[in-house]
């Protein structure tokens, strides 16, 4: 690629990212820092640390980051550790099935774990069949410990990212270190503690930091939940009153603020290590094949993480079909009539239809987007293109929340982009955006590696032989790398489809719901709302479960390089 192309595409890409990203993310922080008169003030940000309100929502908030993150990285360290050394039983099944908690928005699941949790629910029930608990005083599992019941949800939902990395970072590790020190005497556990922990933590901070920042704004399950005691509700709420109050924009630019910290100690941490740089090891950690015992036994506990990680989706699986469920252990009767009823709901169908032209064109600019910038990166000399690598994978640090309030900001009236949702308040223009500019990173690490990992001299023979750059890039070029587009496409589309913080915010008129706010709707609704919520999640759970996993069985074993920062 030519300079001037590549300062081409490099120019309008900024110019894309600027009016999208930076501009209503700077929107935001000058609303939180912005004074009566036009002038700096720190009153806003001042009068939420003033606020016990917002003081206990914002260390809430911390604490379900910092839990959510903890717990997902003790369930995830183990099972990558395992899949890495032995083989074991049913291995490669039981690899892709621990997967499945990505198939399904946190917060639907909470709604299963309400009915299985619940005072009337499937456990208590269950413990006084047994007699182990008084029909008379049944323990409220969620009541006083809802923020842990958030806590578990998120780490349920998002043990797989940190799966996923720290199993790329393990695979990348060269297995002379750990034979040197097994040579010379060194203990199975201090060579965990002392070589392949160390070795392996740019994984671990790669996958803790995307888990951090999704749990500490983490907006669905605390809303499922009842929990409104933590910023990410209390900015939800602030929304009635925008005009009128400028600390929810306070709130919100701390949160801001908290998770690029979070972002950029883990870009400092990966930036010292030179794991992600170096080349592979030339030879291969050889897995140890375990005993039918051991063996089987490693496999029961895959499986059991496995069916821990999916009681949520049980729980919405059975509320979809239920007739009558209170107070026993299962469904007194089952039905399908709620996917019939939620296919004639109002709010169902067009919420479909919604979400499929958001996510369409979301999925569009990315895989356009994702692939120029891919080609800057790896293909061109130009001065910055690591700084343009480096720029694009920052919308890992801003929540949905934070963008979502940008788009707001930038289209109040009187501003240059609220003709972005005209006199007709239609978000159809800024979801597409934000879901774009959310999964962008997805798109453009799946494009990186594939062009790292293609053969270049095919492109060098063509444009030898007379082809053009863009002859050359659309005949060889993109079909080379057209299985990781492919896969980031296909992740970019699905997480699209159930986007729940831009979802829930910039969506505010019923004809416009995607799918996601429909189902927060269904929720609210008397009746059958509950279960005609869950057989929309159903569906949502089917979709995208077929669309993860075939993003990463096309991807394979460089599936993980899609999460990494």
């Amino acid at each position: 690629m030519n300079k001037t192309t590549a300062y081409s595409i490099t120019a309008v890409v900024v110019l894309i990212f600027g009016v999208f990203f930076v501009y209503p993310v700077a929107m935001t922080l000058a609303v939180a820092f912005e004074a009566e008169d036009g002038g700096f003030t720190l009153d806003y940000v001042f009068g939420v640390f003033n606020n016990p309100i917002y003081m206990e929502g914002l260390w809430n908030a911390f604490v379900m980051g910092l839990g959510s993150t903890v717990l997902s990285l003790a369930i995830a360290f183990p099972l990558a550790l395992a899949s890495h050394r032995w083989v074991f039983p049913l291995k490669k099944w039981l690899c892709i099935l621990i997967l499945a908690p990505l198939v399904l928005p946190p917060f639907v699941g909470a709604v299963g774990i309400k009915h299985i949790l619940g005072v009337s629910g499937s456990l208590n029930a269950f413990l006084i069949d047994l007699g182990l608990m008084s029909a008379n005083a049944p323990v409220d599992w969620l009541g006083e410990g809802r923020l842990w019941g958030v806590i578990i949800m998120n780490a349920l939902h998002l043990y797989p990212i940190l799966y996923l990395n720290i199993s790329a970072a393990l695979s990348h590790l060269d297995p002379a270190m750990e034979q040197a020190a097994q040579n010379l005497g060194c203990p199975p556990w201090r060579r965990l503690w002392k070589i392949t922990l160390p070795l392996c933590m740019p994984g671990v901070f790669a996958g803790a930091a995307i888990v951090f920042i999704w749990s500490f704004t983490e907006l669905g399950v605390p809303l499922v939940f009842d929990y409104t005691r933590v910023a990410s509700v209390q900015v939800y709420d602030g929304i009635k009153d925008l005009n009128a109050n400028p600390m929810p924009y306070a709130l919100v630019g701390i949160m801001l603020i908290v998770s690029a910290s979070v972002f950029a100690v883990s870009k400092v941490v990966l930036g010292r290590s030179g794991l992600g740089t170096a080349p592979r090891p030339k030879t291969h950690a050889s897995e140890a094949t375990l005993s039918a015992k051991k063996g089987w036994a490693l496999a029961a506990g895959f499986m059991t993480v496995f069916f821990i990680a999916c009681v949520p989706h049980l729980g919405v699986l059975f509320l979809s079909v239920s007739g009558d469920w209170y107070g026993t252990i299962f469904p007194e009767s089952m039905t399908m009539a709620h996917y019939n009823e939620a296919l004639g709901h109002p709010l169902v169908v067009p919420s479909i239809k919604n979400s499929l032209i958001y996510a369409t064109g979301s999925t569009l600019l990315d895989v356009i987007l994702g692939t120029a910038i891919a080609w800057v990166v790896v293909r061109s000399t130009i001065r910055g293109r690591v700084l343009l690598d480096a720029v694009m994978m920052l919308p890992l640090a801003v929540p949905g929340l934070v963008l979502a309030f940008g788009y707001i900001a930038i289209t109040q009236k009187g501003e240059p982009l609220h003709w972005l949702v005209g006199p007709s308040n239609n978000p159809i223009f800024l979801l597409i955006a934000a879901y774009a500019v959310r999964r962008l990173p997805y798109v453009v690490r799946a494009a990186v590696a594939g062009l790292q990992q293609s053969n270049i001299t095919l492109e060098e023979a063509a444009k030898s032989l007379g082809a053009s750059p863009a002859r050359t890039m659309r005949r060889v070029a993109i079909p080379l790398i057209g299985a990781n587009l492919v896969a980031g496409g296909i992740l970019a589309f699905a997480f699209a489809m159930l986007e729940v913080s831009d979802s829930l915010i910039l969506a505010q008129q019923a004809e416009h719901y995607p799918i996601t706010k429909a189902i927060y709707s269904l929720l609210s609704t008397l009746g059958t709302g509950h279960e005609l919520a869950s057989a929309l999640g159903v569906w949502a759970m089917i979709f995208l479960g077929i669309s993860i996993m075939g993003a990463f069985v096309i991807m394979g074993k460089k599936g993980g390089s899609i999460f990494r920062m």
